[in-house]
């Protein structure tokens, strides 16, 4: 919409059809504008909804300015054709019609009776009062109450609509995703109640029922003027409680993702703490076995007892078994990792059981190997029929090889045997093809080496 020029003195005849050209212009170009406001599909949806709130208050100023618009738009129309009517009396007009036309054209002569109703919602311009039974307006002060009307009705108009275009079409989207999600969820046991993804996603499809519910009532809650901006519709929608809803049914779409990957490998997650739990079964009932074959064995000695295999986790496992069978992945997540790390632990505690039950075992045999060693190294040395070595020898043997076996005293023995043959090997003569004095102790000295290593 234009602007009129200020007013002056009485126009000349040039100045008067420049004016009704110009006024003929704005003329069209308000008709236009009108009769595409009331075209908008903004508008008609506004004229449809059953509004509440911000929308509700809003609109209802908007349609006393719009049906004021059209009364001044007429009042406007019938002073314009007064004043081409004026002039197309003559072809030269007189002063007369140049004075009464300067009037109408400049002057406060169009006048709207009856327009303080109607008003009593409508925005004022320049401080105007309101409760007058009529008012008078030049044609240049009309048109620049139209255009503050029209500004301010386009700006309601464009701002519901632009709401209405974007959000219930993206709240829509998401509710159908939201029930995808759903179905999946409730497949896999997330159920309200029952897991927090469940309870997560009611919250969600309660949130964005009710706001789609005010988005459709009340769509200019939702608006955010932009800053600065004069122009109708400068804004965008105010999207924050849709993004926080996607941003949830996101994380909720993660979290089902997980219970999807439980159980697609639940059985062999099972299949795999079952055999560890059986493995460490096996390793403690080796270990009990073991343990009474020492006692009976080796005496003079401390035998760690052996305790039975857990049962709670047997039961667990059973637990993550039936689980598995009722679809309740859910629960079996959790329990599947806690297993995991418990089973880990007991086959290991198991393993530790069996090494500490046959130390004594262990030891013994390390003590009949150095012995034999030792026998060796002196047969070598041409010393084997030694009355010293032999007495010494068997008495060590006697005692690493009877039951119940005093490790103790059998360490003894051995150590005096290898003391025995040290001293042996060191004072022999020396025997062709055999080693020195020197070699001899350079020999003995790596045979009380090796004994202290396999000690």
């Amino acid at each position: 919409m234009g602007d009129t020029d200020p007013t002056g003195p009485v126009m000349d005849r040039d100045e008067v059809d420049r004016a009704l050209a110009r006024l003929g212009a704005e003329h069209e170009a308000i008709e236009t504008s009108l009769l595409a406001l009331q075209d908008h599909a903004g508008r008609r949806l506004l004229e449809g909804a059953r509004l509440t709130g911000v929308t509700a208050e809003r609109w209802k100023s908007t349609e006393a300015a719009i049906t004021l618009l059209w009364t001044y738009f007429d009042a406007y129309t019938d002073a314009l054709r007064t004043a081409r009517e004026i002039r197309s009396r003559r072809r030269w007009s007189s002063r007369e019609d140049l004075v009464e036309l300067t009037e109408l054209l400049r002057g406060e002569c169009v006048t709207v009776a009856g327009s303080a109703a109607v008003t009593a919602n409508a925005p004022t311009l320049h401080g105007e009062q309101q409760g007058r039974l009529t008012e008078r307006y030049s044609l240049a002060g009309l048109v620049d109450r139209m255009n503050a009307l029209y500004a301010s009705s386009l700006d309601v108009v464009v701002a519901a609509d632009a709401v209405w275009s974007a959000l219930p079409a993206r709240i829509d989207l998401l509710a159908a995703e939201l029930q995808r999600t759903r179905k999946l969820a409730h497949s896999v046991g997330v159920r309200p109640g029952e897991h927090p993804a469940g309870d997560d996603l009611e919250r969600i499809t309660r949130t964005l029922t009710k706001l789609r519910e005010e988005v459709v009532s009340d769509p200019l809650a939702f608006w955010q003027p932009a800053e600065g901006s004069s122009a109708p519709g400068g804004g965008k929608p105010d999207t924050t409680v849709y993004d926080r809803e996607a941003r949830a049914l996101e994380d909720v779409r993660r979290e089902i993702d997980a219970v999807l990957t439980v159980r697609q490998d639940a059985e062999k997650r099972i299949v795999r703490l079952r055999d560890l739990l059986t493995r460490a079964d096996r390793t403690l009932a080796e270990a009990r076995t073991a343990r009474g074959e020492v006692l009976a064995k080796i005496a003079a000695t401390e035998v760690p007892v052996v305790s039975g295999p857990p049962t709670v986790l047997q039961e667990q496992l059973a637990t993550a078994a039936e689980y598995r069978r009722q679809a309740q992945w859910h629960r079996l997540s959790p329990l599947l990792e806690s297993l995991e790390q418990k089973a880990e632990d007991e086959l290991l505690r198991a393993r530790e059981s069996l090494t500490a039950v046959t130390a004594p075992l262990a030891v013994r045999a390390e003590l009949r190997g150095r012995l034999d060693a030792y026998k060796a190294k002196v047969a070598r040395h041409g010393l084997a029929e030694d009355p010293l070595l032999i007495e010494r020898y068997e008495k060590a043997r006697r005692m690493l090889w009877s039951a119940p076996c005093d490790l103790r005293a059998a360490e003894q023995a051995v150590l005096r045997y290898q003391q025995a043959a040290a001293e042996l090997l060191g004072s022999a003569p020396r025997v062709p093809g055999q080693a020195g004095p020197e070699d001899r102790r350079g020999s003995v000295r790596r045979m009380s080496d090796e004994g202290e290593a396999a000690t």
